[in-house]
């Protein structure tokens, strides 16, 4: 069984000549060499539906602090120079806002779901639209990626990293983003070059950015960075940072180890596990 800090690649897998599955607790499978497991008949699962409501449930804590400087106002409390009302710490808000969600898997319609009641425009982009009923029930609206980057006051990103997505959000795309807009990334930390986006919130196009993912934690890059970037860090008044808590809920976490158990056990019995991504 292996978990997000966790890596297979081939190096490990030949010293493993006894092995008949690897069980990912977990649902983004980038740090971990499928194509070596099935070509030497070895099973590779993931729990694919169980995190997505937690995730999504995170997202919306990341957008709410971040568009409502809640960090900033806890801090300032804590000072102690808080002494009652004064006009200050003022936000953008979320009503009659337009946000874009990049990718409309389970955790993107999980998140479309829960901000139905904030009256937003909610606007989506993917490679696969949704049914026309989908989009009706969850009130979406598909738009091109360069319109959703173009007309989105929040950008929301959900999506894999795979070398398709890898550095979508880049110093081109924030370029084109919408003027004085925000972008939350609860999915993997690559999906952004992060220094590009600490340039564009020291130069003020990028209002802020929220994130509960990092480049340092993508394993399986050669040229994965260490540290998350100094700059990025110290942009404290701009970014709310959370330390990968997409999944942090008891229950949540006892019921995807135990399904990826379930998957081990099948294995084990020869029989297909249920959360296979490969075929043997």
């Amino acid at each position: 069984m292996v978990f997000m800090p966790d890596k297979i690649d081939v190096d490990f897998l030949q010293a493993c000549q006894k092995l008949k599955i690897i069980a990912g607790a977990l649902r983004g499978y980038d740090n971990f060499d499928v194509d070596a497991c099935t070509q030497r008949g070895i099973w590779f699962t993931i729990v694919p539906t169980l995190l997505a409501d937690s995730t999504a449930e995170l997202t919306v804590g990341l957008l709410l602090g971040l568009a409502r400087r809640m960090l900033e106002g806890d801090e300032f409390v804590r000072s102690g120079q808080f002494t009652g009302w004064r006009p200050r710490f003022y936000s953008v808000g979320l009503k009659n806002r337009t946000l874009g969600i990049v990718g409309m898997g389970s955790i993107g319609q999980a998140l479309a779901k829960r901000l139905a009641g904030f009256d937003m425009r909610l606007i989506y982009n993917d490679v696969q639209p949704l049914p026309a009923e989908k989009e009706k029930t969850l009130s979406l609206s598909y738009v091109s990626f360069e319109t959703l980057l173009q007309e989105s006051d929040f950008v929301v990103l959900m999506l894999p990293l795979m070398t398709e997505t890898f550095h979508l959000i880049n110093r081109e795309k924030l370029a084109r983003i919408k003027p004085g807009s925000f972008i939350i990334n609860p999915c993997r930390g690559s999906v952004v070059d992060e220094q590009a986006v600490a340039n564009a919130l020291d130069s003020g196009h990028l209002a802020g950015y929220a994130a509960d993912v990092f480049e340092m934690e993508d394993w399986a890059r050669v040229d994965r960075p260490i540290f998350i970037p100094e700059s990025l860090l110290s942009a404290k008044e701009k970014t709310f940072f959370t330390p990968h808590l997409g999944s942090a809920i008891h229950d949540v976490r006892r019921d995807i180890a135990l399904e990826a158990a379930h998957n081990i056990i099948q294995a084990l019995h020869g029989e297909t596990p249920p959360g296979a991504i490969n075929q043997l």
